[in-house]
């Protein structure tokens, strides 16, 4: 269920709540022109002080979030606002675009897809201003090294372009790492489709609910972001250039997209379980179906037993030597008559004839 970390109720606003599992930052710097990449790894305050100072672009990727004092600090270097700071460590938030000031922050959910076909998600926040990008993490590791890949190439418009582009780059990426997951279980519903008809066991049953909870948790995080990314195409923020717009126009088009699909995995999904149930109650029917006609067999033989097992002198039939193969004749008779009726009007053996039969 959905947990969020908040401050008491009352706290003044930029209360922030640390989770005491919450990892240590671990700060990487990447600052890179048109002609060269310098990437500092174990980044402290100082150092991004340093290399604020000197030309080019600068990518400060936070991930942990785990010792307050630091995350204040950082946000007192790129004068990011308490409310905006709350959101970025008082996760969950919901996805969304804010300007401020000096910046744009751009909150996103993250999905990571392991060799297993498990799906994380995670809490991304990004701030982009001049000449930087800032984003913070809640994890170690994340999708973004394709991002990494592409500035230390230098091939695109990359290295040339300003933070706002780096800032889509990350976007789209985050965006795109849906499609993985999203394919994966739409492939596991497939193979589900095909087993639902032939095996109703409960293993099924928790596999469907358990894609049914996946798909919800995709589409918390991919929805919102789809108005998000139209916010910074429609807007008029100053951090996003005219240029970029056209970018955020196509990630925008990939979310919705995701979406779609997601939405038509969650009908699927859905039908696979009505469908799950359907077949619960055929069978359920098809043995209660067996058990009446037994049940209906045996009434007219108990009747036959039940008579000529009372205790009256007066049954003259009694005493004939062929009274008892007799009455097993006569109760093989009466079943077997049953059964062609059962099986001439469709109840056991094929289906019923039609209506005008």
């Amino acid at each position: 269920m959905f947990h969020k970390q908040h401050p008491p109720a009352g706290s003044r606003p930029g209360t922030l709540v640390i989770s005491d599992n919450a990892l240590p930052p671990r700060i990487t710097a990447m600052l890179y022109t048109k002609d060269d990449v310098h990437v500092h790894e174990s980044a402290d305050i100082e150092t991004l002080q340093t290399l604020r100072a000197q030309p080019g672009k600068l990518w400060i990727d936070v991930q942990g979030l785990g010792d307050e004092q630091l995350l204040r600090t950082l946000a007192a270097e790129f004068k990011i606002h308490s409310l905006a700071l709350e959101d970025v460590i008082n996760v969950p938030q919901r996805p969304k675009t804010e300007e401020f000031d000096l910046h744009q922050l751009y909150i996103s959910r993250m999905v990571k897809l392991d060799e297993r076909g498990s799906v994380d998600i995670e809490q991304v926040s990004i701030f982009f201003g001049e000449n930087f990008v800032l984003t913070f993490q809640e994890l170690y590791g994340d999708v973004l090294d394709p991002v990494r890949q592409r500035i230390h190439q230098g091939a695109g418009p990359m290295r040339k372009s300003g933070s706002d582009y780096l800032a889509y780059a990350i976007i789209d990426t985050i965006i795109d790492h849906y499609y993985p997951a999203v394919e994966f279980i739409s492939n596991a519903l497939e193979r589900v489709e095909t087993q639902v008809m032939n095996d109703v066991s409960q293993d099924i049953l928790a596999t469907i609910n358990r894609m049914k909870r996946t798909l919800l948790d995709l589409r918390r995080g991919i929805w919102p972001q789809r108005d998000a990314v139209n916010a910074l195409v429609r807007g008029d923020s100053p951090f996003v250039s005219k240029d970029v717009r056209v970018y955020f126009r196509d990630c925008y088009d990939h979310a919705v997209q995701i979406v779609d699909v997601i939405d038509a995995s969650r009908d699927i999904a859905s039908n696979l379980f009505n469908t799950y149930l359907s077949v619960v109650s055929n069978r359920m029917n098809e043995v209660m179906k067996v058990l009446t006609i037994m049940a209906s067999i045996f009434i007219p033989l108990t009747f036959m037993a039940g008579v000529y097992g009372m205790n009256f002198s007066d049954m003259p039939e009694l005493s004939y030597k062929w009274a008892y193969p007799a009455l097993l004749v006569s109760m093989l008779f009466v079943a077997g008559v049953m059964l062609l009726y059962f099986r001439r009007k469709g109840w056991i053996g094929r289906t019923a004839p039609p209506a005008d039969d």
